[in-house]
């Protein structure tokens, strides 16, 4: 068995991670992979040395450099993939949840920074319900998947900057600060209570990593969003929220194509 490491620069979140794994899923003579996101490194055991592993890495344009490759007897204890499966569905389902209760209170309370956060909340939930959903499926139906996920995700981006810009223009009511920072507060309760449990696990592998990461942003918007309602009561403007509004759009949008990159 030979157990081969590299070095990807570019790998930062899930996306890469599932077009990683899409792009090795046709090669039967890999048996395993173990990402670990904070050193961007990736260890791929092998039943025999294959120059297509190394090539097919170079296509993704990531930064992919083989940094070694050894023979080994046996591989190490890996961690319940069971655990590691219910952690990911607790933050999915919390992201969720508060996808539906920020767009709903985004509308109500005319804030676009609580709409925008509310698309950031749902970008996290596709991601992580593309790697769960989409486990032993063909290639064919993972890149599917990532594509309507992206298309969707970017679809709703772009229509929230459209409200933006025609609120910026228009002479659109003060948003209700009291809705914003409230549900913002709940919702870095939220985030909070997934880091923790996330933390807890200690968990090395990149889905758990990522999510760390990805709830430890989610925790700076939130933070965002809470300062934009406390600038609404101060300023009596509409502004600080489109501003802020703007901002999270924009991090959908990144979001967006990097999900619509595993469907190519």
């Amino acid at each position: 068995m030979f157990k081969s490491t590299f070095h990807i620069s570019k790998m930062d979140c899930p996306s890469e991670e599932s077009l990683i794994r899409m792009k090795l899923d046709g090669l039967s003579i890999i048996k395993s992979l173990t990402f670990n996101i904070e050193k961007r490194k990736l260890t791929i055991l092998h039943s025999k040395e294959n120059p297509e592993i190394e090539k097919s890495l170079s296509t993704l344009n990531l930064g992919s450099v083989h940094v070694e490759t050894i023979i080994v007897k046996h591989e190490e204890f890996k961690e319940d993939t069971s655990v590691q499966s219910k952690l990911l569905w607790t933050v999915l389902f919390i992201n969720f949840a508060f996808f539906i209760i920020e767009i709903t209170t985004g509308f109500i309370s005319k804030s676009m920074g609580l709409v925008a956060d509310s698309l950031d909340m749902l970008a996290d939930s596709l991601v992580y319900g593309l790697s769960l959903w989409a486990v032993g499926s063909s290639v064919l139906r993972k890149k599917k998947v990532a594509r309507l996920s992206g298309y969707f995700q970017l679809s709703l981006a772009l229509i929230g900057l459209i409200e933006v810009i025609r609120r910026f223009i228009g002479s659109e009511a003060m948003p209700d600060y009291r809705i914003m920072i409230g549900v913002s507060i709940l919702a870095l309760i939220a985030n909070g209570i997934c880091l923790y449990l996330l933390q807890k696990s200690k968990s090395e592998e990149v889905h758990m990593k990522a999510t760390m990461i990805f709830t430890s942003n989610d925790i700076i918007i939130n933070s965002g969003v809470i300062a934009a309602g406390v600038l609404v009561l101060l300023t009596q403007s509409k502004y600080p929220d489109l501003i802020v509004g703007t901002i999270v759009f924009l991090i959908v949008v990144k979001g967006a194509f990097r999900i619509l990159k595993l469907g190519k």
